[in-house]
């Protein structure tokens, strides 16, 4: 064979192989291979309460329940279906038919078999038998801070440990307000009785100017319309269907006390 020939056979293997390379590392970065991703986020129930109703509609204690839940759903990859939010104090009220909130979120889980979610273990209660009453719902429990692992073993223990510190809270209190009675000292603070009495007696006398005020064009057409007399302008005022003070009818000495209340305008 002419060195020409070789040559090309030479650079014929030398092409077959660079070939078969590519074809193998092509294989081996190309290969098939599954991703397993969840496609449908877990939904949870959240449920939040707080003690009063001021709180409630000042939204006081609200926003970093809900930011706990929030925070702790999207930590664990859930998504939260609805939210049931509570205006009532926990103690002395631990019945489903006094939580009608707690109820509706306890239903609404087992309609969707999911979970319900609470930031804080006390917002359920701190009463251990009201909370193993709600286990027995079948309705499982997850306390954000508590996270996934606290399995109903564990909130019991909590719940337990939450009645106590209550208990002892409630307990040393009593004792120190007892000392102090027996010292002699004056419980409770007069300042801020006499400071309610004037805001309360303020917000009286402003809620009753706002009323006569709102009385004087009535009174104007009933006294142009012919009523001279104290005793004809009551009676005009209840046939209009104009409720006294105190929601009653209109006397002629009710009557009075409103022209003399008008003097002062």
């Amino acid at each position: 064979m002419s060195q020409s020939g070789r040559k090309r056979r030479d650079l014929s293997a030398l092409l077959q192989q660079e070939k078969s390379n590519d074809i193998a590392l092509n294989c081996a970065t190309t290969k098939r291979h599954t991703v397993v991703c969840p496609l449908v986020m877990e939904r949870v129930i959240a449920y939040l309460r707080v003690s009063t109703q001021r709180q409630h509609r000042s939204g006081l204690g609200l926003g970093a329940q809900r930011a706990a839940i929030e925070r702790f759903a999207a930590s664990e990859s859930l998504t939260i279906a609805a939210e049931y939010v509570e205006a009532e104090t926990g103690k002395g009220t631990d019945a489903l038919d006094r939580r009608p909130q707690l109820a509706a979120a306890l239903a609404a889980a087992k309609a969707a078999k999911c979970s319900v979610v609470v930031a804080k273990l006390d917002r359920l209660s701190r009463d251990v038998a009201f909370v193993a009453g709600l286990m027995a719902q079948r309705v499982p429990f997850i306390v954000a801070e508590l996270g996934c692992d606290a399995d109903p073993f564990m909130l019991h223990l909590y719940a337990a440990l939450a009645e106590k510190e209550r208990r002892l809270i409630s307990e040393r209190t009593k004792a120190a307000l007892a000392a102090k009675k027996v010292a002699g000292a004056a419980l409770g603070n007069p300042r801020n009785l006499i400071h309610a009495g004037s805001l309360g007696r303020a917000a009286l006398i402003e809620s009753a100017d706002k009323f006569v005020e709102s009385l004087v064009p009535i009174v104007q057409a009933v006294r142009s319309e012919g009523a001279a007399t104290l005793r004809e302008t009551a009676q005009a005022l209840n046939r209009r269907g104009v409720k006294a003070p105190r929601g009653g009818v209109w006397h002629p000495s009710s009557v009075a006390n409103l022209l003399t209340r008008l003097q002062s305008f």
